[in-house]
């Protein structure tokens, strides 16, 4: 017998004790083994669907109508929707544990789900978010980050994190997120998918639990423009024939210059498409930041005295201010009885975000809502029926995960400064991928003015093959001298645009990682 037994075996019948300690030792053995097995089991999961399923479910679509009627746009696609689309027996989680913990199962679902069940697509989950639609990283402290599959190192982008990865890895055909402050437009730029911001009120919100309802949106991500058009008629209700009107194309020189990505792989591209196709005037070329200045005066509320305005990048600093007040002023009266009687456990940035929202006075508000309605005006003035504003959808690729250095201020101050275009204006944006630059997913974004979302989907349809044709051709081709122009990003950092009374929860906001 095995010496070390013969111990044990000895000493045993002397001690009886001995043999609880063994059984304490192996159980402690067994629980280990059981554990380690669990986590390779969970981290294999996370492999198999990229992290982005929070809750898996089947809501099956609407019956087909029987011949001679004609199939369902949406027949044999399948969908997921993030933690913020209520589903009928399940409890929402608002990316948050304690906000499931504390509410019960939904009652109903939410319109804009059950609009594609009626066209013949059915769902097949719930995904991650970041936690309460807070956050342009996609992280989630309590689900964990989902695996961007386009570049596995870096972040998807949020806050709809979980919907743009489900439809990036294909394990879906399109899917649902919000867009409050890019929250569709950065993942979609960050995976290298198609993202549809829709005009605000365009698409009903009922159903879905509200960060800001002011700039609240329902978007969509897809791999396939024919599908995001499909599905852009099923939620959007177009009526079935509209006049074809020729296309004008507007290139936003200053916000290009923004961007990191040289201009031959985006305002080239373009450019070169627009040349190819009839039914599309020159493309003309503008400093948009110049023009807000002019059209939105409002905005001077959020400035002080600046002798520099370079380019205009000082008006957008100040209309991403405006939209940041006007997201945590609407935060705070939606949830601030909620976060003061549960206090949830929150990640430290997402913490910090919340509770500057709510702590804060809000004393200016009236200017706020006249920004959006004055930007909305000069969208409609600057594109009348038949224009389209070029730009990039983010100026800079993706964090690496787990990264050390938090969201520098420069770069989330670029990021919001073009986010808030369409969020203050209320207008249409769709974010179409052109490839890649230093190994990351680039895009371009094409806004339209508010209502415009067929006019809008029309043209990504058509120019959409044009453009990956035109991709390749450029990444092809012997690399060109850069083009964006000489201006410093770190001058969206060197004025403060914020009026003293919401300055505190501004400066908060723009220094933290994911707000």
């Amino acid at each position: 017998m095995w010496k070390p037994l013969q111990l044990v075996k000895a000493n045993s019948s002397s001690h009886p004790k001995t043999w609880i300690v063994i059984g304490i030792g192996v159980a402690g053995i067994v629980i280990l083994a059981e554990t380690h097995r669990r986590r390779r089991r969970a981290k294999l999961i996370k492999r198999e669907d990229f992290g982005a399923f929070m809750e898996r479910f089947t809501l099956l679509p609407f019956p087909q109508p029987p011949p001679p009627a004609v199939r369902l746009s949406l027949a044999g696609l399948t969908f997921a929707v993030s933690d913020i689309f209520e589903v009928k027996g399940y409890v929402t989680g608002f990316g948050c544990p304690d906000w499931r913990r504390t509410h019960e199962a939904a009652g109903n679902t939410a319109m804009a789900v059950t609009a594609l069940l009626k066209n013949g697509a059915t769902c097949v989950g719930r995904t991650v978010i970041d936690e309460l639609g807070f956050g342009i990283t996609g992280e989630n402290m309590h689900y964990g980050t989902p695996i961007n599959p386009e570049v596995s190192s870096c972040i998807p982008g949020g806050s709809s994190s979980g919907s743009a990865v489900a439809v990036a890895a294909g394990l879906v055909d399109f899917a649902l997120g919000t867009d409050t402050t890019g929250c569709v437009r950065i993942p979609a730029s960050f995976c290298g998918i198609i993202g549809f911001r829709p005009s605000h009120g365009a698409v009903s919100t009922i159903g879905i639990l509200p960060n800001s309802q002011s700039l609240d949106t329902i978007g969509c991500f897809s791999r396939d423009p024919s599908v995001l058009h499909r599905v852009g008629h099923a939620l959007l209700q177009f009526k079935s024939v509209e006049p074809r009107r020729a296309r004008r194309l507007i290139i936003a020189d200053d916000l290009f210059q923004l961007s990191k990505v040289p201009s031959q792989k985006t305002v080239h591209v373009v450019s070169k498409v627009v040349e190819n196709l009839s039914g599309y005037q020159a493309p003309k070329h503008m400093n948009f930041g110049k023009y807000v200045a002019l059209n939105v005066p409002s905005l001077k509320g959020f400035s002080q005295v600046s002798a520099n305005l370079q380019n205009g990048t000082f008006t957008l600093k100040a209309l991403s201010s405006a939209m940041v007040s006007l997201q945590s002023y609407e935060f705070k009266s939606n949830h601030e009885e909620w976060i003061t009687s549960v206090k949830p456990k929150l990640g430290r940035n997402v913490s910090g975000c919340v509770n500057e929202a709510i702590k804060t006075t809000y004393e200016n508000v009236k200017t706020l809502y006249k920004v959006r309605t004055e930007m909305r005006a000069a969208f409609q003035s600057l594109l009348k029926d038949d224009g389209i504003l070029v730009m990039p959808t983010i100026a800079d690729p993706p964090l690496k995960l787990n990264a050390k250095k938090s969201l520098s201020s420069e770069l989330h101050d670029r990021t919001l400064a073009l986010t808030s275009i369409a969020s203050m204006s209320g207008c249409c944006q769709v974010t179409i991928p052109v490839g890649k630059h230093n190994a990351c997913p680039i895009s371009v974004s094409f806004i339209s003015f508010h209502g415009a979302d067929k006019f809008l989907l029309d043209t990504v349809l058509d120019m959409y093959r044009s453009l990956q044709e035109q991709v390749n051709i450029a990444s092809d081709s012997l690399p060109l001298p850069d083009t964006n122009g000489n201006i410093d990003a770190s001058e969206l950092l060197k004025e403060k645009v914020c009026p003293p009374l919401l300055e505190p929860v501004f400066l908060y906001l723009f220094n933290s990682r994911n707000c």
